[in-house]
């Protein structure tokens, strides 16, 4: 789900590897009630990630039994998150780690919080786990595995403290924007694994994907924004992108700005960066080329 794009490209919005691998069994099974919100890169590994993932099979890596893919986790599947982390403590679910840049920093950071970081793409995956184990983090733990999927069988209503969204995959083409991950049926998901109180922390470098996020959320009677209000007008990054059409500049496309009038955010609503969202390799990359970071955050109503 997180995007790591190649430093030659310049748009930073497209998946690593835009073709799916066709021995991958997840491109090849039956179609869901909904779209995936990601495409399976190649899911080699290379021999030392390969001993890496070998040996964190059921310790840091989570041995899910697959369902019909083997991105799917198998119905009645039940973790004891206690007994798995050996404690009972608050517990943050990034979902898209990517290489686990902010959830490895988060977890360092924070010893009495547990974390799970779920990521489809094995690569990335045993490059997070490589990281866990090299800084000796015992609090993360790892699942390969359909995010909604995850929330719906391995979580009870209200367990988590905290979900992140960094960078999902904007899926900017109009015709693919029914792959977001954020959507209606998303955020009833969401809701039923926060408490009252609890936080929702999303990023992203797309603004028409940070414009959905902002429309859909803020629309749900059960997430409300602290922030409403806050970084609008001529404060707003998305003022700013209409303005100059960052996007496009960004794309290597010929830009179309709009005029000031047609151009100003008048709603806001953008979070302050979240201190413990550290900048990784793909937001340097992204503000290398001129994009702008929208942060949003929401909290869960009672």
């Amino acid at each position: 789900m997180t995007s790591q794009p190649d430093p030659a490209q310049p748009d930073l919005s497209q998946p690593e590897t835009a073709q799916p691998d066709p021995s991958d069994s997840e491109t090849v099974s039956p179609p869901m009630r909904r779209p995936l919100s990601f495409v399976r890169r190649s899911n080699r590994l290379k021999p030392s990630y390969q001993r890496t993932w070998d040996a964190a099979l059921g310790n840091e890596l989570l041995d899910i039994p697959h369902g019909q893919r083997d991105t799917s986790v198998a119905e009645g599947f039940r973790i004891d998150w206690a007994a798995e982390f050996g404690r009972t403590a608050p517990i943050i679910v990034e979902i898209g780690s990517g290489s686990g840049e902010a959830v490895a920093h988060a977890a360092a950071e924070n010893p009495d919080t547990d974390f799970l970081a779920i990521e489809v793409y094995k690569p990335g995956a045993a490059q997070l786990v490589s990281r866990i184990r090299r800084e000796g983090l015992s609090n993360v733990r790892v699942a390969v595995a359909n995010a909604p999927e995850v929330l719906d069988q391995l979580f009870a209503p209200g367990q988590l403290a905290e979900v992140w969204i960094f960078f999902p995959d904007p899926w900017h083409k109009r015709k693919h924007n029914k792959r977001r991950l954020v959507d209606e049926d998303f955020i009833a998901r969401l809701a039923r694994v926060l408490p009252p109180g609890g936080v929702w922390r999303l990023a992203t470098d797309w603004s028409g994907y940070a414009e959905q996020m902002r429309a859909l959320i803020g629309a749900s009677p059960q997430f409300k924004n602290p922030h409403a209000g806050e970084r609008a007008g001529a404060d707003s990054p998305l003022t700013e992108v209409r303005l100059h059409d960052l996007d496009a500049i960004s794309m290597g496309r010929q830009p179309a700005p709009l005029p000031l009038e047609e151009a100003l955010d008048d709603d806001g609503g953008w979070a302050p960066r979240f201190p413990g969202r550290t900048q990784t390799d793909f937001e340097t990359k992204a503000l290398a080329v001129g994009r702008r970071i929208f942060d949003l955050t929401y909290i869960r109503e009672p």
